[in-house]
């Protein structure tokens, strides 16, 4: 336990929610500071709740601590009350585990899982006492790494990292830290483990290590490394045998309620479906399962060690996993006796997907949920989601007779070659389930009226996808074809049972530009930060005038990566990445 919190009484008795900070959970790790070589801060770039629920994270907490010589510590984005505090009072971003200053470390972990965060990192650079720029970085500060799916187009915020780690954490992690004791016994400096990191080991990318020119049209004209030995093409890390990679036994116990507050058991990493909007499709490649043994023996230990009322299986596409079944039925037996509730997310709707959701599900409270993504079958092809009308229609009429009433849809608006006639199919299919409803279910067997709600967000070109070419919409197109969507459904017979939502245009406008952006946008992620943008990922938080101004400050145009159709020749500022898929 610590003797000393960082923060006093004082300050955690007027703030929100004391508990993120505190440290102290169960199943944290704490070690002997005399005792250990290497010290690593890990940070999720998010408020505790969030950060908590991130999978990642506890698996790599869980392998460093495995490692005797080092001690890995957390850290997430204090939330703005602390922040204001921290500001006034000085006082240093610190862990969780110790409660000493992030500072101290010698490395700074930083996973980027989704682009809206990023004002959020410098958030935690600045707190931590930690200079933004990393060529303005010294032999006291910690070395700040990257990783997530973020890093598979690291530009945008490439000039606030010293290091990249790209692909999966469990395998080339070790080499690195040993190649930085190496260099430490030898009273090395940063930039000889930074160059020997990117000579040495694999899937690293130090991005000062790299020059890159343009062309008069903005675009990129060459992108080099600039000495000897270093790559000029970085191939993603993979685990290949699933069974044998590190993963927590027993995983950290949030003080307050997260966003995930449950077991997660990881079934398989990569999917097999290939839609070609989906960046996770084609990073995650290719599909590994682990073993139904392997399963058993995580689900058992892990919720003996937490305590944890629920368990929920992680994958990208379930149904997908060739021992879903027997799985099921093991985790039926074991959580009815221990009284645990399962989730089960991602499932194709199915006869033998209602059935396993029937059994460990309250039918009534629930909601099940179809991907559609497209409003029509041409549209469904065109981006290779294969989901037929007929097969959707059969998997919501077989939920129906199975007692669910309400359905949650997804689709997606601005996505290449839609037409008007797309968009409308999205109020037509919304109208044709709901329609269902009462044509399957007989009226003595109803469950209340049928609820549909039905999503779409805007569609964002993302690297790495057969899509990374294509131009995206502007705000004003996204929220044209949002107001034809809300008209279509009000146009439908069932409208009073369909409910429709849609995602704010303006934040992805700007997750288009950092997701298909080059190193010109770090200057306005620096200056948007320093006008306080932070949270950015949180509507009530979003500052859309102050970052469209500060593109304008720094003279970088948004449309030059959002809307522009990009040429077969064209270099993008993720070339140098290969993640395995042509």
């Amino acid at each position: 336990m610590n003797e000393k919190l960082a923060l006093n009484d004082d300050i955690l008795m007027k703030i929100e929610k004391p508990a993120r900070y505190i440290g102290n959970e169960v199943n944290a790790v704490v070690k002997d500071r005399d005792s250990i070589d290497v010290r690593f801060c890990m940070c999720f770039p998010d408020v505790y709740e969030i950060g908590m629920s991130h999978l990642g994270i506890q698996i790599l907490y869980d392998m460093f601590n495995r490692y005797d010589d080092v001690w890995c510590e957390r850290v997430y984005s204090p939330w703005l009350d602390l922040d204001k505090i921290m500001r006034e009072k000085k006082i240093p971003l610190f862990a969780l585990e110790s409660q000493e200053p992030v500072k101290n470390f010698d490395f700074l972990g930083i996973t980027l899982q989704y682009e809206m965060c990023y004002t959020n990192v410098l958030q935690v650079l600045d707190l931590s006492g930690i200079p933004l720029l990393a060529k303005d970085r010294t032999e006291e500060d910690p070395i700040v790494i990257g990783g997530g799916p973020c890093s598979y187009n690291p530009e945008p915020i490439a000039e606030f990292f010293d290091l990249f780690y790209i692909g999966e954490g469990e395998t080339a992690y070790r080499q690195l830290l040993d190649v930085y004791k190496e260099v430490k016994e030898k009273g090395g400096s940063r930039q000889e483990f930074l160059l020997r990191a990117a000579r040495e080991v694999p899937g690293m990318y130090v991005p000062s290590l790299y020059e890159v020119s343009y062309k008069e049209d903005g675009t990129i004209a060459s992108f080099v490394p600039t000495r000897e030995g270093v790559p000029a093409k970085i191939t993603k890390e993979i685990v290949m045998d699933l069974d044998h990679a590190p993963y927590p036994e027993k995983p950290v116990v949030p003080f307050i309620r997260a966003t995930q507050d449950r077991v997660v058991l990881e079934i398989q990493r990569g999917c097999i479906r290939g839609c070609r909007f989906c960046q996770a499709g084609q990073l995650y490649r290719p599909v590994r399962e682990k073993s139904l043994e392997t399963l058993k023996h995580y689900a058992t230990t892990m919720l003996e060690s937490t305590g944890q009322e629920e368990i929920s299986l992680s994958s990208l596409s379930s149904s997908d996993y060739s021992h879903l079944e027997e799985l099921v039925d093991f985790l039926m037996t074991t959580c009815q006796e221990k009284k645990v509730n399962i989730s089960l997310p991602s499932l194709r709707i199915d006869a033998f997907s209602l059935d396993v959701m029937g059994k460990v599900q309250d039918v009534k409270k629930s909601s099940l949920t179809f991907a559609p993504e497209a409003g029509s079958q041409r549209l469904r092809n065109v981006i290779n989601k294969g989901l037929t009308e007929e097969v959707i229609l059969k998997g919501a009429g077989l939920a129906f007779e199975g007692g669910w009433s309400r359905v949650k849809l997804y689709f997606m608006l601005g996505l290449p070659f839609e037409t008007e006639e797309d968009i409308r199919g999205i109020a037509e299919l919304s109208n044709k389930i709901a329609a269902l409803y009462y044509e399957v279910v007989p009226k003595e067997k109803r469950n209340g009226p049928v609820q549909i709600v039905s999503s779409t967000s805007f569609f964002i070109p993302k690297p790495f996808t057969p899509f990374q070419w294509a131009p995206m919409c502007t705000k004003e197109q996204f929220l044209d074809k949002a107001a034809l969507t809300k008209q279509a459904v009000r146009e439908q017979l069932n409208q009073k049972r369909i409910k429709y939502n849609w995602h704010e245009a303006d934040v992805s406008v700007l997750e288009g530009v950092f997701a298909r952006g080059d190193r010109k946008v770090a200057d306005v992620i620096l200056k948007a930060y320093e006008k306080g943008c932070i949270y950015d990922a949180w509507g009530e938080y979003f500052k859309y005038q102050t970052w469209v101004d500060c593109f304008q400050e720094c003279n970088v145009d948004m449309d030059f990566y959002t809307t522009r159709t990009r040429s077969d020749e064209e270099i993008f500022p993720w070339d140098f990445l290969d993640c395995g898929v042509n």
